[in-house]
């Protein structure tokens, strides 16, 4: 009892902090990100060090700032010349550093990918209605998926990955994260409603694959949480994996769709 309540508070303090910046928007959410995206390179570098991998760590945590700035509308600092930068800065570490190895280089860049990039698509969604889209999608999956499995799971999902997970709490994940979407566009007459809640269904989907994106990682590295800043859910990674996946995905959908 005492750590699920932990657990309820430190998701709730970390609830709070995103809707304020959410909000508020601007310069909190490019500064937010980047911090987010600071942790969760840390997180995932001290993960794979467990498999005697040392990834260039300079090289991403310049590339947040490189993001960062461009999120703040810095002209040069464009999405190509950050990944040419990235490229470059790792091409040179292999060459010149004689303990770097080819697979130190493309973890590294797999991870520039994979936490500061993806979650930088929160900012490039600068419309405010579809942005809390990403977090219905996400944290919307967990809550509910976590309630209905912890009431009715019995078949496992993914035991190999994520030995909690359960079929019964992924459905209820995808039905939750429908019904949230179903009165949000209600309530800001979003239209068509139907549209929206087809787009949460595979919006759901894609935040379960990103949840088990990061099992893998952790499972491969060996290690139960990717850090301990949230107690109760572990690290950033741990709590924002599925947003990473939700992020670009709402993105395009909105771009491209809607």
């Amino acid at each position: 009892m005492r750590s699920l309540f932990i657990r309820a508070i430190s998701g709730l303090i970390v609830v709070i902090l995103t809707f304020f910046v959410l909000i508020t928007g601007g310069r909190n959410l490019s500064f937010f990100t980047f911090l987010l995206s600071v942790i969760g390179l840390n997180e995932f570098y001290n993960a794979i060090s467990n498999k005697g991998i040392k990834p260039i760590k300079i090289v991403g945590f310049i590339s947040c700032i490189g993001f960062l700035l461009n999120s703040l509308g810095v002209e040069w600092a464009t999405l190509l010349l950050i990944f040419i930068f990235g490229i470059i800065g790792l091409l040179l570490s292999w060459i010149l550093i004689k303990e770097t190895h080819l697979i130190d280089i493309i973890v590294t860049f797999f991870s520039i990918f994979y936490i500061p990039f993806l979650i930088q698509h929160i900012i490039y969604l600068d419309d405010t209605i579809f942005i809390w889209l990403i977090f219905i999608f996400a944290w919307g999956t967990d809550t509910f998926a976590y309630l209905s499995g912890s009431l009715f799971g019995k078949h496992k999902l993914c035991p190999k990955l994520s030995p909690k997970k359960t079929i019964e709490g992924s459905i209820g994940g995808i039905l939750g994260a429908g019904i949230i979407t179903f009165l949000y566009a209600r309530y800001f007459n979003l239209s068509p409603v139907v549209t929206f809640i087809l787009i949460s269904v595979f919006g759901s989907i894609i935040s379960q694959i990103g949840d088990l994106v990061a099992s893998k990682i952790k499972r491969i590295t060996g290690i139960k949480d990717f850090g301990f800043i949230m107690p109760g859910h572990g690290g950033i990674l741990d709590r924002f994996d599925s947003i990473l996946f939700t992020a670009p995905y709402v993105y395009y959908v909105v771009k491209y769709l809607l």
